[in-house]
């Protein structure tokens, strides 16, 4: 089902802003790390729209109307939102839709998640579905939005035509997003000067002003070095026919004008500055003219050259994501050095790190091969607890029984001085499947050879007596894993080792995420694997000159050795 309203055309006055008589619903939206932007609620739009009233060039404390958004602030001249215990910047936006759609009636789609909590769909998904509820449609295709899930109304659900999973969905009232009539500010660059209105006595407040203070110095003397701007384009001739744009349901104010007036003639116009781009996952890259690039994400900074020539030669770029270590403390604390740059009067440049690469290209089927001295492609472990009955009451009842009774299935004992393992031992791993072959591709730091894919993959299930908590479910996130190895000698060893942890159930267990914080989820058991596959920026890649041995240890330290596997 294509978007609703395909749009009309409404000259344009050339101001860079519609009629003063439009009336449009604002939706507030922050752009997540799958490059799709999520939008605010209505009671944190209302509150950020006050401000916007208020004063233009000023900041949002979000926790003042949401306890969930305390530690976020936006600033309204770079259009980003700042987590401050973290350090995490991330480009938010103002966009508008007709009053009678969705977020203009107050209401909001969800989806219900793992967790059981509801997640509400995009601003232009919701909208979507609401139109074919409207008209009492029986189901609906989401393809044409770039998602493959049709939409059923009479059951309530949302169904996967990969997976054939189901999950519910939800109808709610809320509170209707604000409206807006008039003029809109043709950019949203950052001033020179002090800021209009009384200033927030609040530590958040205090902190982002004179964070600002800092950058308005930088920023003037960037403007002073800036050449002069080019002259305006000659207007068209007499007789030319007049500048027309298509008036889309919605429309981005990200910083910039939201209308420009496209060159006479053209027929159809050029994507607006900012706009919301045609494609629902990814973000417009066009470059905004006068719009504060020291927050740009990289991408955008990238293409633009002027962006790139605002910046003066010598500035030092710092990555707010790509320090050392793996905790939210480093990105926090590449945000203040760039305070105390700033503050210092040096300038300073916050960039955005290249995201890792995860998979290698796409491998086709032909091209995938069996891994030389390595029997087989696949391993399975045997479902023992999930024979019986999933009862919960049976579950607790059965470990009562060996608990009087403990089994024999781990006859292995340990060395409490020199940590050896005597026996064989095993480990509590839910039932699952492990697939290894290898790709025509390499590692980092192995240019000369192949690399061997390895896939793990657990579903979700119920937890048995050698877990934490017998006869309660279990989630199994980020499955089907892939994990990588360079196809050498050590390599193929290292392999077949983790065959044999795998056998014995020692690869993963369950327990507590320590990314995540989940509860009963499948974790890593203490057994390190690489997950990136072109890249190591998060540690968890290649190049990495000690990763084989290091693991061949960790091995052995869960009794998992050559001379053991081959005995």
């Amino acid at each position: 089902m294509s978007r609703p309203g395909q749009g009309v055309m409404v000259p344009v006055n050339g101001l860079g802003f519609p009629p003063q008589n439009v009336a449009r619903v604002v939706v507030w939206e922050w752009l997540n790390e799958h490059s799709r932007w999520r939008p605010y609620t209505a009671t944190v739009c209302h509150h950020i729209e006050n401000v916007l009233k208020e004063d233009a060039r000023g900041s949002v404390v979000l926790g003042q109307v949401d306890a969930q958004l305390v530690p976020y602030i936006i600033d309204l001249q770079s259009m980003h939102q700042f987590r401050q215990d973290t350090g995490t910047m991330r480009p938010v936006r103002r966009n508008f839709y007709d009053p009678s759609s969705a977020p203009g009636k107050g209401i909001v789609w969800e989806w219900e998640n793992d967790g059981g909590a509801w997640t509400a769909y995009d601003m232009d998904i919701c909208i979507t579905i609401q139109n074919a509820y409207e008209k009492q449609h029986p189901w609906l295709d989401l393809s044409s939005l770039g998602f493959c899930y049709l939409i059923y109304f009479n059951s309530m659900s949302q169904m996967n035509r990969q997976t054939r999973r189901r999950r519910r969905l939800r109808r709610r009232l809320d509170l209707a997003y604000p409206l807006t009539v008039g003029s809109i500010p043709k950019s949203q660059s950052w001033p020179v000067g002090a800021s209009s209105g009384q200033p927030c006595s609040c530590q958040q407040c205090l902190l982002v002003n004179s964070t600002r203070a800092a950058s308005n110095a930088i920023l003037a003397s960037q403007r002073r070095k800036a050449p002069p701007a080019p002259p305006p384009p000659a207007p068209p001739p007499p007789g030319g026919p007049v500048g027309t744009l298509a008036l889309r349901p919605s429309a981005t104010f990200a910083g910039a004008a939201l209308w420009a007036a496209p060159t006479a003639g053209s027929a159809e116009p050029s994507q607006p500055p900012g706009a919301p781009p045609r494609s629902p996952s990814a973000p417009s890259g066009a470059p905004t003219p006068g719009q504060n690039n020291l927050n740009r994400p990289g991408p955008q900074r990238a293409t633009s050259v002027s962006a790139r020539a605002s910046i003066p030669p010598g500035v030092p770029a710092l990555p707010v994501k790509n320090l050392n270590g793996t905790g939210p403390v480093h990105p926090a604390l590449a945000g203040m050095t760039g305070i105390l740059l700033c503050a210092a009067g040096l300038p300073v440049c916050l960039t955005r790190a290249p995201k890792p690469i995860l998979h290698p290209p796409p491998v086709s089927k032909s091209d995938v091969k069996p891994v030389p001295g390595v029997p087989g492609v696949c391993r399975k472990t045997k479902k023992k607890h999930l024979k019986k009955s999933k009862n919960p009451e049976d579950v607790v009842r059965r470990y009562m029984q060996k608990v009087k009774n403990p089994p024999d299935e781990d006859g292995s004992l340990q060395c409490p001085t020199c940590k050896a393992i005597y026996g064989e031992k095993t480990g509590t791993q839910p039932p699952g499947k492990m697939e290894f072959h290898l790709i025509p591709h390499s590692l980092p730091g192995f240019a000369d050879t192949q690399t061997i894919r390895i896939v793990y993959d657990i579903p979700t299930g119920i937890q048995g007596p050698e877990h934490p908590n017998p006869g309660k479910k279990f989630t199994a996130r980020g499955f089907p894993r892939h994990c990588y190895l360079p196809n050498n000698e050590k390599g193929r060893k290292v392999l077949r080792l983790l065959i044999t942890a795998w056998e014995r159930r020692l690869i993963f267990t369950i327990g507590t995420s320590n990314t995540t914080g989940e509860s009963d989820t499948v974790v890593w058991n203490e057994i390190h694997h690489k997950t990136e596959f072109g890249s190591n920026l998060t540690g968890h890649g290649y190049p990495d000159a000690s990763y084989l041995d290091n693991v061949l240890a960790e091995l052995t330290a869960q009794g998992v050795s050559e001379a053991v596997a081959k005995a």
